[in-house]
């Protein structure tokens, strides 16, 4: 069964749940079976659910809907503008290389052509980026970026990391910031990647958090989560890339710097 999304927030009252952050064709399915295996397990402690996933609405409409049961937040905007407005539930453990259970980094990826082979190379170079509310393609790149001596003063705003990485190939920027998870998925499902190569890795920090209206039981809500990950059909484990879930404080989450100029 092909996996639904809603189109529009028609009242206040419903509910919500939404797993866009990462989203992408090849994973609906996968996505959709998982959000399955979590509602059942919902179900069982007196949660309710919505049927489907919404995955193409506004990641701010959701994060503040009143109904929203789940989603999945960037770490910058839970501390800038979320953290008291929401429970958080858990953070997904991807099984990265480097980093602590449930933290991510950023691969600072450029032309595998491009004969710079320092971040300091390239201080006058082009730098894209997604959002200047990103963790991982803005904040993190930028305290990286700064502990070399500079800022990018020349920067493309792309909105999305795969624009990101597709502005670099076509020489419309010279560098990006692409988060571990999001690289690893354009490496396995697109071709283009092989002409960028990884010029450094940022500090690894809280990865991307799973977030609960105020309203609801979000011990409930993880233990959901954690069973529906073990029950994961292997393959689809393996295309989403989630090894489990931990706790990562709420204090830990905002501990991490914002940029000034954001």
């Amino acid at each position: 069964m092909a996996p639904q999304t809603e189109s529009d927030l028609t009242r206040p009252s419903e509910l919500i749940a939404s797993m866009m952050m990462y989203a992408r064709p090849q994973l609906a399915d996968a996505h959709h079976r998982f959000w399955q295996l979590i509602r059942k397990n919902l179900l069982t402690v007196g949660i309710d659910s919505p049927p489907a996933l919404s995955q193409n609405l506004d990641e701010f409409d959701v994060w503040n809907h009143p109904g929203l049961v789940l989603s999945q937040t960037c770490g910058m905007p839970y501390r800038a503008w979320l953290h008291d407005k929401v429970e958080l539930v858990g953070t997904p453990d991807y099984g990265l290389s480097d980093c602590p259970a449930g933290y991510y980094r950023s691969a600072l990826v450029v032309r595998t052509n491009d004969p710079r082979q320092a971040i300091t190379d390239f201080k006058d170079a082009t730098f894209a980026y997604n959002q200047t509310y990103s963790q991982s393609g803005y904040a993190a790149p930028y305290w990286h970026i700064k502990s070399n001596g500079f800022w990018f003063q020349n920067r493309l705003h792309t909105e999305q990391h795969l624009e990101s990485a597709h502005a670099v190939v076509q020489s419309r920027a010279d560098i990006a910031s692409i988060d571990a998870v999001t690289w690893r998925l354009m490496c396995a499902f697109e071709d283009f990647p092989k002409k960028l190569r990884v010029l450094d890795w940022t500090k690894p920090t809280p990865g991307l958090p799973l977030i609960t209206s105020v309203a609801n039981n979000k011990h409930d809500i993880f233990i959901a989560v954690e069973q529906a990950i073990i029950q994961l059909d292997i393959n689809d484990r393996k295309l989403l890339g989630i090894e489990g879930l931990v706790h990562i404080s709420k204090d830990d989450y905002l501990a991490v710097p914002n940029p000034p100029e954001v």
